[in-house]
Order: structure tokens, then C-alpha cells, then sequence
């Protein structure tokens, strides 16, 4: 593998993607000519908030949780969309349509508070509506890594809490989760793994974290991480089985020892993970108890 494929966000490379048109405020630009002002505000300081969505055989997995989450972080920061549910669903479907796209497409919608009088922080400085950008490309996860599973690192980076800045938050500021990434780049590993501020496992950089004991599955609160969409899906997948999958704080002696471990996301649904700080977790490889949460996750979302 290279740098890039060992990342958690890595996808096979598709010729396809060269041709894709970018919506951007009510246009669709080739790739190469889409852009925004460098006056704008998500340029200047990150403010604005976003969603990936994922395109599996004609539907958009989980779209109204989607659709929840990224209103209610426009409200949280006071940001005026300019467009109501519908609207955004359409700037994403037609998106997909003026590409032809119909399955294995992943989306990322990206809405800043829009141009800037000047490069400040005031928003009152803002002119004009809101930016809105969507960009989908054709993103098949590298199937090396799901055999293979990920190697994290425990990044001295911790998560935040909600008065200093709330991950729940799906806004463009990223970037003590960028700090915790390049950490765990330079020790060789694909993702960091994150604590909170109180020393309890939280979440990796840009996924969600779960370890097995026995058949249960564990994942942290939401109460010092991002609370991922895929995440609820698989623990809602698990629990209809009639299995038990518990939101709790855990602590990395308790990851050391797991039975299994993997991480959740947007791109890669299900992705073991076989090493943490250079421990083998287990016997090192993708475990039993992974293939299953995956499985069910998939048939819930209708990808199986």
C-alpha cells in the first residue's frame, strides 16, 4: 500500500471522477474550474458546516438523519442555508443526476456562511446568501484494508469538550482532528485514536471506534466525540438482532484487551481494526464479530 491507500479515508482510484461536474451556487463546473472566492468564509476561517452521504444502488443512505444533523448545526451557529429540506435533497439529487450516478457514489455537501466583505471573523461582515457546494465522486474503499484491518495510534491530541467546541458539530473546523491524523502518520499507523478530556476513549480522527467483548459491542458516548450516522446505524442493526451494543466510556487498557475492535464511517461502512499503539488486538486479525456487525449493517441500509 502507499501513504494514501493505508488511510482510513483511501478509496480505490476511478477514471470516472475526472469528468465529474461540482455543483456550486446553483452551477454545475468541471472539477478542474470548480472553487470559491478566497473571501469566503469557510475559506477564511472554517465557518460553515458539511455532510457526507453515501450512494448505495439508487438510495442515499440515511439521507433524513443526514438532513437533521446539518440543520441543526446551521441553527447552532446561526447560519441561514437559504434553502429548506427539499432543497438541499435536490441540490444533492441533481447533483447525482447531472453525473449519471446511480450506486458506489459518496457525497460531500459543503455550506459556509458565504463571502466576506473582508477576512475576519464578524459575520456581519458577510455579503450575500450562504455558499453551497456538492461534490460527488465514484469511492469504492480499498479491499485490502478490510482484510487487512487498520493500525491506529493514540494521539495526544484529546477530543473537546461542548463549551470549548462541540464535536456534534459537523462544521468545517477541523483541525485538532487534522493534529491527531498527522500524529498518527508519523508513527506509521492509518488513524488516530482519540481520548477525552477526562482520559476515556472518544472516537479516532475521522470514524467512529467500537471494540468487542464477548458479543457485545462498545462504543463511547457523544458527549466528547462527533455522534457518526454510520455508528447509530450499526448499533441499531445490532441491537434488532437481539444483541447488546452499549454507548459507554471504556478505557485503552480495555482496548488492549478487547476480543475485536473496528471503526465505522461514512465511505467505509465496517472496518476492522487488528492493531492499537503496536499491540495486537486479539490474534491480529478481522474478527468474527466484525463480519457480523457488518453484515447486519449492510442489510439494514439495504447495501446486502
Amino acid at each position: 500500500m502507499t501513504t494514501e491507500q493505508a488511510s482510513a479515508q483511501a478509496y480505490l482510484a476511478d477514471a470516472r471522477n475526472d469528468q465529474v461536474l461540482v455543483y456550486v451556487n446553483g452551477a454545475f463546473v468541471p472539477r478542474g474550474e470548480a472553487s470559491v472566492s478566497v473571501f469566503d468564509s469557510g475559506f477564511v476561517l472554517g465557518d460553515g458546516v458539511w455532510e457526507g452521504l453515501r450512494l448505495v444502488k439508487g438510495r442515499l443512505i440515511s439521507l433524513d438523519a443526514h438532513l437533521d444533523r446539518l440543520f441543526e448545526g446551521a441553527r447552532s451557529i446561526d447560519l441561514d442555508i437559504g434553502l429548506d429540506r427539499a432543497g438541499v435533497t435536490k441540490v444533492v439529487t441533481d447533483t447525482l443526476a447531472k453525473n449519471g450516478m446511480t450506486d458506489g457514489a459518496h457525497i460531500r455537501l459543503m455550506i459556509t456562511r458565504g463571502l466576506k466583505k473582508t477576512p475576519n471573523q464578524d459575520p456581519r461582515f458577510v455579503i450575500g446568501k450562504a455558499t453551497i457546494v456538492c461534490v460527488a465522486e465514484y469511492k469504492t474503499p480499498i479491499p485490502e484494508a478490510k482484510a487487512k484491518g487498520y493500525a491506529l495510534f493514540t494521539s495526544t491530541f484529546r477530543t473537546t469538550q461542548p463549551d470549548q467546541f462541540d464535536l456534534r458539530l459537523n462544521s468545517h473546523s477541523r483541525l485538532n482532528l487534522i493534529q491527531a491524523l498527522i500524529q498518527a502518520i508519523k508513527a506509521g499507523a492509518d488513524e488516530a485514536l482519540m481520548l477525552d478530556p477526562r482520559g476515556f476513549v472518544a472516537s479516532c480522527n475521522s470514524t467512529n471506534f467500537f471494540i468487542v467483548r464477548g458479543r457485545e459491542l462498545w462504543t463511547s458516548t457523544s458527549l466528547y466525540s462527533f455522534k457518526g450516522i454510520t455508528q447509530q446505524n450499526v448499533i441499531d442493526a445490532w441491537r434488532a438482532a437481539g444483541n447488546v451494543a452499549k454507548e459507554c466510556d471504556f478505557t485503552l487498557a480495555q482496548v488492549y484487551s478487547a476480543d475485536e475492535a473496528f471503526v465505522t464511517g461514512t465511505l467505509g461502512g465496517v472496518t476492522p481494526v487488528t492493531r492499537v499503539d503496536g499491540r495486537l488486538i486479539a490474534d491480529g486479525k478481522a474478527g468474527k464479530v466484525t463480519k457480523e456487525a457488518s453484515d447486519l449493517y449492510l442489510k439494514s441500509v439495504g447495501a446486502l
